[in-house]
């Protein structure tokens, strides 16, 4: 496919009608917005990757008054970071953000690199999250390509290129930065970055889009053609997967837990949980006689993770002070009393049973 040269070839006006559109009818309130430092920024970012608006709100508040800069959050404890991130989900994302934090203060200083290709050289930090915050922050033209964004280019250029194929989204890509404001940076790359995300987030959504309220309709090839939803492209998609797990929920009266923690990768990596078992005759295999006879079954439940649906079954083993001390229990782990275990990382799932 080959690409005119000029974003003004693919859609004549089209990033001024952005810019214009994001002051009046963009959103504009939201707690990481209206500032450039980049801290603050970076922190939305990460956590907006694969999470709503509404569910980030209050983590990302919490985050802010626990760490408010860099250095704060460079200096704590993983297990710290993991505990304000628990139930976020994705907490590869937490420990990528606490290590960035680290070479922030190791290497750079202190202070975040002001381009996309430095931020980039970053734990947890891709192209797309670097254009973000090179833009937002030091008006840097460079292009995002989250997966509103590619929603709305795709339509408006009417790009049919298949983008499960690495080839078509370097092509969407050189697409997005000739489009690119070229005039009065300084106030345009914020505001025309953040436009581009709220069209895709209110306006160009999946399903349904709301053509009539666009500020970019005339230009729009997708909406001329009459099948805006057909874009963008992607044929090759993840399937789903189940898988069933039993748990080994082993309490105190004082509510003291047994909690070990998992390893880094796969699920729930690096969080602390309880002992997990393919099934529930590995669950027993692992406990005497004695203990087995004390097991209550919890009604199993479903968590659901990205692509994938987890049959979650627990067993309850309650047991008293001197029975704990006494118990050999599975999985390396540690009795944690209540005030510990509430701060710990813990997946979802499990602080849900614990409340």
């Amino acid at each position: 496919m080959m690409l005119p040269p000029e974003g003004a070839v693919l859609a004549p006006g089209f990033s001024a009608q952005v810019v214009y559109w994001q002051k009046s009818h963009g959103r504009n309130s939201l707690p990481w917005q209206n500032t450039r430092d980049p801290y603050r920024v970076w922190l939305s970012e990460i956590m907006l990757q694969q999470t709503q608006v509404a569910t980030v709100l209050d983590y990302y508040a919490k985050f802010v008054q626990r760490f408010p800069a860099v250095a704060d959050l460079a200096a704590a404890k993983l297990d710290d970071v993991l505990g304000l991130w628990s139930g976020l989900g994705y907490y590869s994302r937490a420990r990528n953000l606490h290590r960035c934090a680290q070479d922030i203060m190791r290497v750079h200083g202190g202070q975040f690199p002001r381009t996309a290709d430095l931020l980039q050289t970053l734990p947890g930090i891709g192209r797309s999250t670097a254009a973000a915050i090179a833009s937002f922050c030091f008006a840097e033209r460079v292009a995002i390509l989250d997966g509103n964004v590619k929603r709305v280019l795709a339509r408006v250029t009417g790009f049919s290129g298949d983008l499960a194929h690495s080839a078509q989204e370097r092509a969407l890509w050189a697409m997005a930065t000739a489009l690119l404001p070229r005039r009065g940076l300084l106030d345009a790359m914020p505001r025309y970055t953040q436009g581009l995300m709220d069209l895709g987030a209110t306006v160009c959504t999946t399903r349904q889009p709301s053509c009539l309220l666009c500020p970019v309709q005339a230009v729009c090839r997708g909406f001329a053609g009459g099948t805006p939803e057909n874009y963008p492209v992607k044929t090759r998609k993840l399937k789903r997967s189940a898988q069933s797990l039993s748990l080994l929920w082993a309490q105190q009266a004082d509510g003291a837990v047994w909690l070990a923690r998992r390893a880094v990768s796969g699920i729930w990596g690096g969080l602390y949980c309880f002992p997990v078992f393919g099934s529930e005759d590995e669950l027993l295999a692992t406990l005497p006689a004695r203990l087995q006879t004390r097991l209550t079954p919890i009604q199993p439940f479903v968590h659901v993770l990205t692509h994938k649906d987890l049959r979650l079954s627990p067993m309850r083993l309650a047991l008293s002070a001197s029975e704990a001390k006494a118990a050999s229990l599975p999985g390396g782990g540690a009795w944690f009393e209540r005030d510990a275990w509430t701060g710990l990382g813990l997946p979802a799932p499990i602080r849900t049973l614990l409340a």
